[in-house]
């Protein structure tokens, strides 16, 4: 993991929800989903209007997501911020609606 010193905290996950946890509770909409691969938690990415992984960065500290819909595979360290290759893709826990 070139340039990113938090490897370790990468796990298997099973995402929390179908759809970004709190956009799902406040009726929002979203862009992009990501999954947090440290706890499974699902947030909307930055173009979203909630910002809602990025905010589960801050308030946790968990540092890498993987871009989860649409499926994308790729992992993201905001800690060093740089992608990182993840060792396996997750499982989506669909149909995902869709609000965009």
């Amino acid at each position: 993991m070139s340039g990113c010193s938090h490897g370790a905290t990468i796990r298997s996950v099973t995402p929390r929800t179908i759809g970004c946890e709190e956009c799902l509770e406040e009726g929002q909409a979203w862009f992009h989903l990501r999954i947090c691969r440290e706890c499974g938690h699902v947030g909307c990415c930055d173009q979203s209007i909630g910002k809602h992984a990025t905010a589960h960065f801050h308030q946790t500290g968990h540092p890498i997501i993987e871009g989860y819909d649409p499926p994308e595979g790729w992992g993201w360290c905001y800690v060093d911020e740089v992608f990182v290759e993840l060792p396996d893709q997750t499982t989506q826990r669909g149909p995902i609606p869709r609000y965009y």
